[in-house]
């Protein structure tokens, strides 16, 4: 139900309950005054609901698809540490997360075990004439089934979807560990393109190319939804996301988080500090989950910088059909799902949505009022209108 007079029933019930319940309540007044008044109402309606007192129906439908799969609620762990750990995975998913990502598969750990695996047979090999190897030729290629061993035991641990990461370099990698990772139970592939240019000589359009032709064959290897997860440095990413749909990608993840090294100067060495994202980093994808609604087939999955119900609203109205999470699990716990999702369902109890698909994209490129919202109008205007904005941030 959907009327211009729902938060006045809220209201007026609220009303005759703290009237019925507390007639001496001195703060009622007091509510009133400060105009707390309705979200107080909404709040303890909402919260009757919870405990079944059953007083008026405020249960929200916050269900989404993502690629193709059917999710409980927008939040989808993103693949870190914490996914590694079974007793964490079941607390997650205890805690209202729809999907999990699980941690990358690295190029880099598939080559260090078959070479580790090779010096290992080379130790023994020729040691007899008639010894070439003791080692079956089929073992070469095992690769790290530690890693599909463990993702294995997270499949069967949970009930929500579990979607495998792949980050590899060679073709054969990307279509080979694509089918292991399927055939491991995977509900859903995420290729996770970090790339991170480091030759003078290789063009642009060819790193490109590159990653189309990866989405296509892995398109061809396997029969699950793929998605890719993608970095902001391109000279057109429009332009890519375009192409990458045409591929048939499944969905679209913005944006992965680039761990760039540091220089510590009191020892002249290089650091790898860990760091996660802050509130402000949900700005870039933001911006592009509100050009790309309504404008691709595939799914758009906002990421990096989202902490609490304010960020999910956010990405929704731009346009995002799903999230990701990690930074704000490491800082507040797994509990910080639930809350999201409480704050979530007050928020759209507050606004009068039903459901999460009465206001996605309401605030995207294609249905924004303000024609120059995401175009570079907005841009001059905030510079024109500089002395304006910085007055709310004094220079102390």
């Amino acid at each position: 139900m959907k009327t211009e007079g729902k938060n006045t029933i809220f209201i007026c019930c609220f009303t005759l309950i703290i009237l019925k319940i507390m007639p001496n309540f001195n703060l009622f007044k007091t509510i009133l005054d400060c105009k707390l008044f309705e979200r107080a109402a909404i709040l303890f309606i909402f919260t009757a609901n919870k405990v079944n007192y059953g007083l008026i129906n405020t249960k929200m439908n916050i269900t989404t698809k993502y690629l193709g799969l059917e999710l409980k609620n927008p939040i989808i762990i993103g693949a870190s540490n914490l996914v590694t750990d079974i007793k964490m995975l079941q607390s997650l998913e205890e805690a209202g997360a729809a999907a999990i990502v699980y941690k990358s598969l690295f190029e880099e750990q598939i080559n260090l075990e078959n070479l580790q695996m090779q010096e290992d047979m080379d130790e023994y090999a020729n040691r007899n004439a008639e010894m070439i190897s003791i080692f079956p030729q089929d073992i070469y290629e095992a690769g790290p089934d530690e890693f599909l061993m463990h993702f294995k035991e997270a499949r069967k641990a949970i009930s929500i979807p579990l979607i495998a990461s792949l980050n590899a370099v060679f073709d054969d990698t990307w279509y080979e560990w694509a089918k292991k990772l399927e055939d491991a139970g995977a509900d859903a592939l995420e290729l996770n393109f970090y790339n991170n240019p480091r030759e003078f000589d290789m063009e642009g359009r060819a790193i490109i190319r590159e990653e189309l032709d990866v989405i296509a064959g892995v398109k061809k290897t396997v029969n699950i939804p793929v998605s890719v997860k993608l970095s902001a440095f391109y000279t057109n990413p429009l332009y890519v996301f375009k192409e990458m749909d045409k591929k048939g990608v499944d969905g679209l993840v913005l944006f992965n988080r680039l761990f760039q090294p540091d220089i510590n100067i009191n020892s002249e060495k290089m650091n790898y500090p860990y760091n996660l994202s802050s509130g402000q980093d949900n700005r870039l994808p933001l911006r592009y989950a509100g050009m790309l609604f309504g404008q691709l087939n595939c799914d758009v999955c906002a990421n990096t910088g989202i902490f609490n119900a304010e960020d999910v609203i956010k990405m929704i109205l731009a346009g995002a059909d799903t999230v990701q999470v990690v930074s704000t699990l490491y800082k507040h716990g797994p509990q910080q799902i639930q809350k999201i999702l409480e704050d979530m369902e007050i928020w759209m109890a507050n606004k009068q949505y039903d459901s999460l698909s009465e206001f996605r994209g309401k605030l995207s490129m294609k249905n924004v009022k303000d024609p120059f919202a995401y175009r570079r109008a907005q841009y001059v205007d905030i510079l024109m209108r500089s002395a304006e904005i910085f007055k709310q941030y004094p220079i102390l």
